[in-house]
């Protein structure tokens, strides 16, 4: 059977005919399908009639090669200008002197304050205290010790490892980082909940933060703050809020109505039912952004390593840049069991509140009897081990696992990187990989005229989201050859392209199996989990060790990084399909492929095209990450701008990543008329 209609059934096959309800389903998503159709190809002629007419112009004017030198603007001047004029009046201006200088002071000396405090209580304290306050959260039961055995795993390791003042600091820059976000965004998300006016002013904002990748918030701020450690918090605060600040909007937001107009007729105020109703029925998605919140102000600290964040990011770049594995992996494993931690302490929370918050373990051992236990246990600990512990991890308790985990990839790199029979090896692959895709992809990129890329840009746009996107998407693709970049763009986007297009055929394989087969859905979870809360970094140590240093190894860091969003959204589209639409298709004998190619994807588009959203922004901004590891074009450009205090072209390049995103994501970015729905 070739095509599913109402009218055919596979012979040999008894029962009734498809009912009413199964015939509608299929009927209407055929319609709105035509119904889609018909304004897209409307609006693709329309543009490609206005391109029929200008198109010859540009290219009589300007033409048909790379970006033309006339059309383009020195901006990397005046930022260098700008760069030297904040170094010469740093020290004189008002503006510096009374409000800046007062900011980073404070931003320097919170962080400071709370390491010292930090490592002057000792291993032995901290990490009583980690696990009593995971116990806590997540339940005085046998999901609190699981939630504390985590605690107690991961600061054990990291005093082991030799990484406990590393630890510490990365700790208190995320502590205070996470504080200030959580704050603003409350703040922000509180104006958004409750003021419409508000909401639509915030969004683009919050939107346009969300498409920046991380590095392009460092740049600005070197730029007035220098390298350290406030540009870092800076950054990070900047970067980890708008979630905090989505999140509480969307609970505010979704407060019951009739818990609302109960509320309004016993007689309570505004405030009064923001404090007793509102907030309330929000704590469950306030708590989800705060998770958030924390993931990504752990992800953008130890990006922030290369402005002088120090802390574990420090030591993995630093390995890094000498492609240290063994170095960078033992910074990078308590980089990942920080992450796991505060992931399963901020999720346990979310599940009891979920529960509605009813006590686990002793019955009467709860509420403030329950953190009067803790802080009791806390003081007599604390007592312990200032009397028997040293206040540092002593040296004798360390493990290196740098040397054998080098020796490892020195035997790899030996025997399987390269000259495998028939296989040929990770490094050959590599390299064919580069010579055989990225290379001609690039090449193909640089030789297409400059007024056929952004015609194709305005036109997969314009398919996408609508006039709206593919004016935003044509100007954005158009400046980034006016700002003097094209060719170094065009490199970034050709990884880009090819990291999306292996996510994409991954994710969506590995979406549709395990949307099919419940056991192998359950057996990724947990992977997906752990990979969706590490840091951008940790991805680069695996992708070195296998393939060295170089553009192919970005694109597989960027696949890694973007591939469990897809799979997630893949097999929550696929599993979100009417199952009238399904039944429908058996009941006329379609096997399993047949389902899967002519229902389930077909109705499951919103969602593959979510996905093809996310992956395309995910995997841009780790391809950017990938200039740590030899990626080259705008990654290395940023890398070498942040570096050298060569912020012409370091923010020349943030800029251009900002362009690349926008062209992206509203190439990808599914307009609100096709909205197909599964109902």
């Amino acid at each position: 059977m070739s095509t599913l209609t109402p009218e055919k059934q596979a012979p040999g096959k008894t029962g009734s005919p498809p009912g009413d309800t199964e015939h509608t389903a299929l009927r209407t998503f055929l319609l709105r399908r035509l119904a889609v159709a018909r304004p897209s190809t409307r609006r693709l002629a329309a543009l490609l009639a206005a391109a029929v007419v200008l198109v010859p112009f540009a290219a009589v004017l300007w033409g048909s090669g790379t970006w033309p030198s006339d059309l383009t603007v020195d901006v990397r001047g005046p930022l260098d200008d700008a760069y030297n004029w904040v170094v010469d009046n740093r020290d004189t201006s008002p503006v510096f002197l009374y409000f800046l200088l007062h900011l980073s002071n404070w931003a320097e000396d919170s962080v400071d304050w709370v390491t010292d405090s930090l490592l002057n209580l000792g291993w032995f304290a901290v990490t009583a205290a980690a696990v009593l306050l995971a116990w806590r959260i997540g339940g005085l039961g046998r999901r609190g010790a699981r939630t504390a055995a985590t605690a107690l795993g991961t600061f054990v390791v990291c005093g082991l490892l030799g990484m406990w003042e590393a630890t510490m600091e990365t700790l208190a820059l995320m502590a205070v980082a996470v504080l200030v976000s959580a704050v603003a965004g409350a703040l922000l998300g509180l104006g958004a909940g409750l003021s419409d006016r508000f909401e639509r002013m915030l969004r683009p904002v919050l939107d346009t933060m969300q498409i920046m990748p991380a590095f392009a918030y460092l740049l600005p701020l070197v730029l007035v703050f220098d390298i350290g450690v406030p540009s870092a918090l800076i950054a990070t605060v900047v970067y980890a809020a708008p979630p905090m600040a989505r999140l509480t909007s969307l609970g505010l937001r979704g407060a019951d109505p009739a818990v609302m107009e109960a509320s309004a007729a016993l007689g309570a105020t505004p405030v009064q039912r923001l404090l007793t109703a509102r907030l309330p029925l929000a704590r469950k998605e306030i708590l989800l952004g705060l998770n958030q919140t924390i993931m990504m102000a752990l992800s953008m600290v130890t990006i922030a390593s290369v402005i002088g964040a120090g802390g574990l990011g420090e030591e993995v770049f630093r390995a890094l840049s000498t492609v240290d594995v063994g170095q960078a992996l033992a910074a990078g494993i308590p980089i990942v069991l920080l992450a796991i931690w505060l992931d399963r302490t901020t999720a346990a929370a979310g599940d009891r509140l979920g529960d509605g918050g009813q006590p686990t373990g002793v019955a009467w051992l709860h509420g403030w009897r329950a953190w009067t236990v803790v802080a009791g246990a806390f003081a007599a600990l604390l007592a312990v081990g200032k009397a028997a512990t040293p206040g540092e991890w002593s040296d004798d308790w360390t493990v290196d696992i740098a040397q054998p985990v080098n020796e490892a990839v020195a035997w790899f790199t030996r025997n399987l990187a390269e000259g495998v029979p028939v296989l040929g090896g990770t490094r050959t692959w590599a390299d064919g990989f580069t010579t055989g895709v990225l290379n001609p992809l690039r090449d193909g990129l640089t030789a297409t005229p400059w007024w056929l890329l952004v015609l194709l840009a305005a036109g997969c746009a314009l398919l996408a989201g609508g006039w709206g996107a593919m004016c935003t998407a044509a100007l954005a693709m158009a400046a980034v050859g006016v700002i003097d970049v094209w060719d170094h763009s065009l490199d970034t986007l050709s990884q880009a392209v090819a990291g999306v297009v292996l996510t994409l055929l991954a994710g969506f394989v590995i979406g549709v199996a395990a949307a099919r087969m419940p056991l192998l859905e359950r057996l990724l979870r947990p992977v997906l989990d752990t990979m969706q809360t590490l840091p951008q970094f940790i991805y680069l140590i695996p992708v070195v060790a296998l393939f060295n240093v170089g553009r192919a190894a970005a694109v597989a860091a960027a696949v890694l990084y973007a591939l469990p969003a897809v799979v997630r959204i893949t097999v929550q589209g696929l599993r979100s399909v009417d199952p009238a639409a399904l039944e429908a298709a058996r009941s006329m004998g379609a096997g399993t492929w047949q389902q899967i190619r002519q229902v389930q994807l077909p109705l499951a588009r919103p969602a593959l095209m979510l996905a093809l959203n996310q992956g395309v922004v995910l995997v841009l901004a780790m391809v950017i990450v990938g200039g740590f590891v030899g990626s080259g074009a705008l990654g290395y450009d940023v890398v070498y701008g942040l570096q050298k205090s060569e912020l012409g072209v370091g923010m020349t390049a943030g800029v251009a990543i900002v362009l690349l995103g926008l062209v992206l994501d509203r190439a990808t970015q599914r307009r609100t008329d096709d909205r197909l729905t599964t109902r």
